[in-house]
C-alpha cells in the first residue's frame, strides 16, 4: 500500500536531457554535461529522501534511464519502482541548438533494441509502456511488436502500458483495453494527459480504474501553461483562481494543480517533472491538503478542447 507521499512519482524528462517540451520562464544556464549528470543523481536522491518511490523514465530521456539505472545500482533501495518506455530514440546528443531531439518508431527491431538496455533495470522494473501510441506510428498494426510485448509481460512480471497524448487520447486508450492475447488483455498501465486544462478523459479514466488499470497522470502542469504568464491572457481568470487557491492553503501554483489531478480522479500515481530539490519540496506540498468538492468543480470548468489544448502544445518550444 502507497503512503500518501507515493501518490507523487517523479518524471525524469528534464533530468535526462537539457531541452525539452516546456513554457519556461526561468533564464537558462550554460550546459555542461557531467555537472547536468551530477545534478541528475542529486536531484533522484533528493526525491528519494522526500518520499518519492515511483520513477518514470524512457530512452528518448538522453541520459534518465542510465542515470536511473547507475543510481538504483548504487543504492539498491528495495522500495523503489521504475516505469520506462520503447519507440523514441534521442538524437539531439545533448545539444542545446539542435532541432530535432527524438525520432518515434514503433517496430519490433526497436523494441528488442531497446529491451536489451531497458531490461536491465530489473528488478525495479514494474512497469513497460509504449512511448506516445498514436494511430499514426501504426503501433496496433505491428502485430509482431504486440506479440512481443505479451511475451515480455509473461516472462518478467511487467505491467505493459502506454502513454498517450494528442486530441485523440481516449479512442488510443479505447482502442487499447479492447486487445487481448489467449483471453486476456494485454494492457495494464495507461499513462495519460490530464490537468485543469485538459479534461477529456475524465470519463474514460474511472472507467479504466474500474477494470483495476494502473492510471499515471502526466503534464499535470501542462507543460508550464498553469503558471500565470502575459503572453496567455485567455487564461487569466484561471491564473486568478489558482492563485486565490495557492494563497488560501499557503502552497505554489503547481500544488495546487498537481492536487487538482489526485482530487478529481483517483489515479495510481501523479508524475512531477522536477529538475531541481526546492520544486520536488513545493510540488509534495499537495500531499497536505485537499479541494473542497466545490472548488474542485470549479477548476473543471476552466477545461478547454482537445484540439485546442495540443494545437497550443504543439506550438511550445523545447527549451
Amino acid at each position: 500500500m502507497k503512503n500518501k507521499l507515493q501518490l507523487i512519482g517523479l518524471g525524469t524528462a528534464a533530468l535526462g536531457r537539457p531541452q525539452y517540451i516546456n513554457l519556461r520562464q526561468e533564464e537558462e544556464k550554460a550546459f555542461e554535461l557531467e555537472i547536468f549528470k551530477a545534478h541528475g543523481t542529486s536531484i533522484l536522491e533528493e526525491a528519494y529522501a522526500q518520499g518519492i518511490r515511483y520513477f518514470d523514465t524512457a530512452p528518448s530521456y538522453g541520459m534518465a534511464e542510465q542515470l536511473l539505472l547507475d543510481w538504483v545500482t548504487e543504492k539498491r533501495y528495495q522500495d523503489v519502482e521504475i516505469a520506462t518506455k520503447w519507440g523514441y530514440t534521442y538524437v539531439a546528443n545533448f545539444d542545446p541548438e539542435a532541432t530535432v531531439h527524438e525520432v518515434k518508431e514503433h517496430s519490433l527491431d526497436k523494441l528488442n533494441e531497446q529491451w536489451q538496455q531497458s531490461q536491465k533495470l530489473h528488478p525495479f522494473l514494474s512497469g513497460y509502456q509504449i512511448h506516445s501510441a498514436t494511430f499514426e506510428s501504426g503501433i496496433f498494426e505491428h502485430v509482431d511488436a504486440l506479440d512481443r510485448l505479451w511475451e515480455l509481460k509473461n516472462k518478467n512480471g511487467l505491467l505493459i502500458g502506454l502513454t498517450s497524448s494528442g486530441a485523440n487520447q481516449k479512442e488510443i486508450i479505447e482502442k487499447a483495453i479492447e486487445f487481448e492475447r489467449d483471453g486476456r488483455p494485454l494492457f495494464d498501465l495507461f499513462q495519460v494527459t490530464y490537468n485543469v486544462l485538459d479534461q477529456s478523459l475524465f470519463d474514460i479514466i474511472r472507467a479504466l480504474t474500474g477494470l483495476n488499470k494502473r492510471v499515471v497522470v502526466k503534464e499535470a502542469l501542462a507543460n508550464g501553461r498553469i503558471f500565470p504568464n502575459l503572453n496567455l491572457p485567455h487564461y487569466a481568470d484561471l491564473y486568478r483562481e489558482l492563485s486565490h487557491l495557492a494563497e488560501k492553503y499557503k502552497v505554489g501554483i503547481d500544488a495546487i494543480a498537481l492536487r487538482f489531478c489526485m482530487d478529481s480522479i483517483t489515479p495510481f500515481v501523479v508524475l512531477s517533472g522536477a529538475s531541481d530539490k526546492m520544486h520536488i519540496s513545493d510540488n509534495l506540498k499537495a500531499n497536505d491538503f485537499t479541494l473542497s468538492e466545490k472548488e474542485v468543480a470549479l477548476l473543471k470548468t476552466f477545461n478547454i478542447p482537445p484540439k485546442q489544448y495540443w494545437q497550443e502544445r504543439s506550438q511550445l518550444a523545447w527549451n
